[in-house]
């Protein structure tokens, strides 16, 4: 059973007069970041002398500040014999191809059956910048098929998490979406944050202020997002898009083909329904992550990667009527 820690601090000495209450708190507890003070704040864990408060509250000497840390149950991770595919490695990293149906890190509900309990079993070093998440520099859904790099030391982890964070890597994914897509190509760009009053979805807007006013959220933990896309084929009812990231905002993809108006086939939380429709009964979304491109951590050479759809997906969006699907 899980237990609380609380602490109380009383701001005392405060040299700049402008500290944000998440800012604050990270550099008050040892390894807590700011998104993670941000998140315990909304969560209502955080009392300003005695109320709750907003991540932006500007703090003053003397306030009187209470954080209640909730424990986490105990998950130490263990190595679990489950396969894995993998298409490259070398003593820096691997990359692999991860199914539909396995989530990537421990979780609520996934604690021992996951691709990191996998790598344990059957990679003798991993980085442990995060040692919740050894190895892993970026991640897909649990429902979304295809490629990942994994780091093996923290040297790894710090240049490949770089290129991802200054858009130097490549990433294509496909995609089938319901309805047909009018426009061959475009790109969709908003404001990307966690919807408040449905925490497993995330609201896209354009200008942050409509965010602030429509949600009440916190304009800093709203994240710019840039999705391109180009349609490969169309059928009466479906159409198979291919998308590149520009950035990698978390369901990214699946709130911007929302937000189209052609949300991914089998992705009920962003607005697919099987209704009037088909596909019925699946057991997955259709969204798969097919190429892979960055420059290798220690040698900078190039590395590029491509891997079709799982085989059973492929036979079943042939099916569908597409006559290429990569």
């Amino acid at each position: 059973m899980s237990t609380q820690n609380k602490t109380t601090f009383i701001v005392s000495d405060l040299e700049n007069q402008k500290t944000r209450l998440d800012k604050w708190l990270a550099e008050q507890i040892s390894d807590l970041s700011r998104s993670h003070a941000a998140s315990l704040i909304e969560a209502n864990h955080v009392k300003v002398n005695g109320v709750g408060a907003k991540s932006s509250y500007v703090i003053k000497n003397a306030d009187i500040i209470e954080v209640t840390l909730p424990e986490v149950e105990s998950t130490e991770l263990v190595p679990v014999d489950i396969p894995i595919d993998v298409r490259f490695e070398d003593e820096d990293l691997l990359v692999v191809n991860k199914p539909s149906g396995l989530v990537v890190h421990p979780a609520a509900g996934h604690h021992q059956d996951t691709l990191v309990n996998a790598l344990l079993f059957h990679v003798k070093d991993l980085s442990m910048k995060n040692q919740k998440r050894p190895g892993i520099v970026h991640r897909i859904d649990k429902e979304t098929s295809g490629l990942l790099v994994i780091a093996k030391n923290d040297l790894a982890h710090e240049k490949l998490a770089s290129q991802f964070k200054n858009k130097t890597s490549h990433r294509v994914y496909y995609a089938v979406v319901s309805g047909v897509v009018k426009k061959d190509s475009g790109t969709i760009s908003s404001y990307l944050m966690r919807n408040p009053s449905d925490r497993k979805k995330y609201s896209s807007l354009r200008q942050k202020n409509k965010i602030v006013n429509q949600y009440g959220g916190d304009i800093e933990n709203a994240k710019w997002a840039v999705t391109h896309y180009q349609v490969i084929h169309r059928t009466s009812k479906m159409t198979l898009i291919k998308l590149r990231l520009e950035t990698g905002r978390t369901h990214q993809i699946r709130v911007h083909l929302s937000e189209l108006g052609h949300p991914i086939i089998g992705d009920a939380i962003y607005g697919y329904s099987a209704k009037n429709q088909l596909p019925k009964d699946l057991t997955r979304f259709y969204l798969h992550a097919a190429e892979l491109g960055f420059l290798h951590p220690r040698t900078s050479s190039p590395l590029s990667f491509t891997v079709d759809w799982p085989e059973e997906d492929l036979k079943l969006i042939q099916s569908w009527g597409f006559p290429y699907v990569r």
